[in-house]
């Protein structure tokens, strides 16, 4: 039975990681983590999630849950994340990363301290997502230069960073496969008298409203012709069923820093 603690217990996705992890066999819920003096401290974690009693309290000692854990799933923010990712190292514990919203400072950071333990961090975990990053790769290669790149992502209102971690991804992915730099391609504002779009640039546009759970469409438009690569979440149930399946996967590797393509096999 593999150990699993779950950071931001209270929050949308934490609910739903607990749920599933009660749901899988293979899988035992050990702790649950929120923030100091949050309202859902000393709930149940089962009954917080709304999936029944469980025996686990949500706790706010981070040091305390990872512990007692083998693999700690966290979907809260970036300097939660590289927290809790700093605890995981010094206690020699796995990790699966779904926060959004990493600078390339913090990615950096977050590389250095995977160095001693397995860390799965995706911005997406969905199954599905992450077939689409491949069939992505191999488009924009087939195609080349001849057509230009847009994507455009649609989430909830209550969503905190723009563009979303999987739309980012995305254009990583296109930018790689037609050699370029996506921090110098990515354009994220049109607006009055920009010019004409150039060549290599790869718009990134955002949506937000609503309880959108996530819309991702990337295009590649030629002369005459295009071609549209959609995703479309319907609940966020699929998200958390790819953490459990990246933490089940993960607590058998070596310590390095891998995604939902080698948790899937897809290199």
């Amino acid at each position: 039975m593999i150990k699993v603690a779950v950071s931001g217990a209270a929050g949308r996705m934490g609910g739903r990681v607990i749920t599933a992890v009660k749901e899988d066999e293979a899988l035992e819920l050990s702790g649950a983590l929120e923030r100091p003096l949050h309202p859902s401290l000393g709930m149940d974690a089962g009954f917080a999630a709304g999936c029944g009693a469980l025996g686990v309290p949500i706790i706010d000692d981070l040091n305390a849950l990872v512990k007692g854990c083998d693999v700690l799933i966290d979907f809260s923010a970036p300097t939660v994340s590289l927290k809790n990712l700093e605890v995981c190292g010094l206690n020699g514990k796995a990790m699966v990363i779904g926060s959004t919203g990493f600078s390339p400072g913090d990615k950096a950071l977050a590389m250095e301290l995977a160095r001693s333990i397995p860390v799965v961090l995706a911005p997406n975990m969905s199954v599905g997502v992450n077939v689409v990053f491949k069939v992505l790769a191999d488009v924009a290669r087939i195609l080349g230069d001849d057509f230009d790149v847009e994507i455009v992502e649609a989430h909830h209102k209550m969503k905190k960073d723009a563009p979303s971690g999987t739309a980012v991804r995305m254009g990583e992915v296109v930018a790689a496969a037609l050699g370029r730099d996506y921090n110098k391609a990515a354009n994220f504002h049109r607006e009055g008298i920009c010019g004409e779009r150039t060549r290599e640039e790869i718009g990134m546009q955002t949506i937000r409203g609503g309880d959108i759970v996530g819309d991702h469409t990337v295009y590649f438009i030629g002369m005459g012709e295009r071609i549209e690569i959609t995703h479309r979440a319907h609940t966020r149930d699929m998200f958390s069923r790819g953490a459990v399946r990246a933490a089940k996967w993960v607590v058998n590797q070596k310590p390095g820093w891998y995604d939902m393509q080698d948790v899937l096999g897809l290199r």
